[in-house]
């Protein structure tokens, strides 16, 4: 008890003491080492610290510079060393997204932003983000005529069967935008039931489409619609035949859908919804609509996503007949889902430049998948850390290719890296990406499919950092 008495009133060193004791026994902390820890504006004075301040923002700089005393604080780092901890502290930019290096074999995956934009995309979207030319004609000096020309030549160039191209802000807007001008006001729009899809985070078309203020006509049933379904349905209330591309499943067994073709043939608008992005057909997904193919078998307009399979920034394309694509893009709704000059540049590069990385991912070979393997397993073995190369299987994702599966090869480590790949030290500090990949039999696999080869040697820092190397 006179110990304790003793250890708490610090003896000559009275409350201030650093053998003191605070509530619940833990040391408080030295009044004289306080004293120590340097303050805010002498902090913000460092020239690491001023510089980044320039580049990040005062008040990221301020809220790093705060942890760090708090930290002093607690004893947890000495006075001299929180100005080093601040700067540790410093994000990477001035958003608080984190790159990650997808490596879970779903080629699109939702969750990681979709599709990882090519180095041409990236280019463009830099070039884009100070002022240029977006409505501006650099010949006459007047305004440009049209906005976003280049994207729409392009897309036109990709796709000739498109009398003319649009593109605004999403998939989901472009349904919007169809629905609207088309069928707004009470008019119907024809559905087969097994096409009432929901995709992810509890989004419903149906509630979509109902929110234009169009009324829906079902028709079919969920696992069988003909031709013969929709024809029955017609009447002059008609706004247009919907046919959507059930992307994220597969109905089998007694199914029947009708086709592109006969849908085109009743001599109504037929809007066609093909979801992943594909502007021709690919040789490895032939059970995977594209825009080329739909516009020749009759669609008069199509709508798909610009950041799946097509490999792009976040967009939704509008190819058709001319008139009915001009009739969409002068509808007042258009103005409220138009995209900025950066998703304009992006597109526009990802589809006049070289195939983008979701591209390149989904034809790469397997044999050369496992020579990057073998490779990068012998240089983390040679670390002392325990991999080896596995076959896989990789998934298109994105709602793209449903029950399509692709060979792969993955990088088998430990289960418990997954935690520090994914948001260890070396990952909050900035040193290195954050890896994503999937646990499967009690290890972490690291699917090569999903990962550019560019990205090869940042796999291989990130796991000898997660590791502690």
């Amino acid at each position: 008890m006179d110990d304790l008495a003793h250890g708490a009133h610090g003896g000559d060193g009275g409350a201030g003491d650093s053998g003191s004791t605070g509530h619940g026994g833990r040391a408080a902390p030295d009044r004289a080492l306080l004293r120590q820890i340097p303050r805010t504006d002498q902090l913000l004075a460092d020239p690491r610290l001023r510089l980044a301040a320039d580049r990040l923002g005062r008040d990221l700089v301020k809220a790093a510079v705060t942890r760090a005393q708090g930290r002093a604080r607690a004893g947890e780092i000495t006075p001299d060393r929180v100005a080093d901890a601040a700067v540790a502290e410093l994000p990477a930019t001035a958003a608080s997204l984190t790159p990650v290096i997808n490596a879970t074999g779903v080629l699109v995956h939702t969750n990681l932003g979709r599709a990882p934009l090519s180095r041409a995309a990236r280019d463009a979207l830099l070039a884009a983000a100070g002022t240029c030319d977006i409505e501006f004609d650099l010949d006459t000096g007047a305004r440009s005529p049209q906005r976003g020309r280049g994207v729409i030549e392009a897309l036109r160039r990709a796709v000739p069967a498109a009398g003319a191209a649009g593109v605004v802000n999403n998939n989901a807007a472009a349904l919007v935008l169809a629905a609207t001008a088309l069928a707004g006001g009470g008019r119907e729009i024809v559905i087969s039931r097994g096409e009432l899809i929901e995709i992810g985070d509890r989004f419903r078309l149906p509630d979509l489409l109902a929110s234009t203020g169009a009324r829906l006509r079902e028709v079919g049933t969920t696992n069988r619609t003909t031709v013969e379904d929709y024809q029955q349905a017609l009447s002059d209330r008609i706004g247009f035949i919907l046919k959507v591309h059930p992307s994220n499943y597969r109905v089998e067994g007694f199914t029947r859908q009708a086709g592109v073709a006969e849908l085109a043939a009743l001599n109504v608008t037929l809007v066609h919804d093909i979801g992943s992005g594909l502007l021709a057909p690919h040789p490895l997904l032939p059970d995977e609509p594209d825009a080329a193919s739909s516009l020749a078998q009759g669609a008069n307009l199509v709508t798909a996503s610009g950041d799946k399979l097509l490999g792009g920034p976040q967009a939704g394309i509008l190819l058709g007949d001319e008139p009915l694509v001009r009739t969409l893009l002068r509808h007042p709704l258009a103005r409220a889902l138009r995209v900025d000059k950066l998703t304009l540049a992006a597109l526009e590069a990802t589809i006049s430049g070289p195939l983008p990385p979701v591209a390149r991912s989904l034809t790469a070979l397997t044999g050369a998948l496992s020579d990057r393997a073998e490779r990068l397993a012998a240089t983390l073995t040679a670390h002392d850390i325990p991999a080896r190369v596995v076959d896989a299987e990789a998934a298109v994702g994105g709602g793209g290719a449903p029950g399509v599966t692709l060979p792969s090869v993955a990088i088998a480590l430990p289960e418990e890296l997954a935690t520090a790949l994914r948001h260890g030290p070396a990952v909050r500090r900035g040193e290195s990406p954050a890896v994503a990949g999937r646990v499967a039999g009690g290890a972490l696999l690291l699917d090569l499919r999903s990962v550019d080869p560019a990205d090869d040697e940042r796999l291989v820092t990130a796991v000898l950092l997660a590791a502690g190397h």
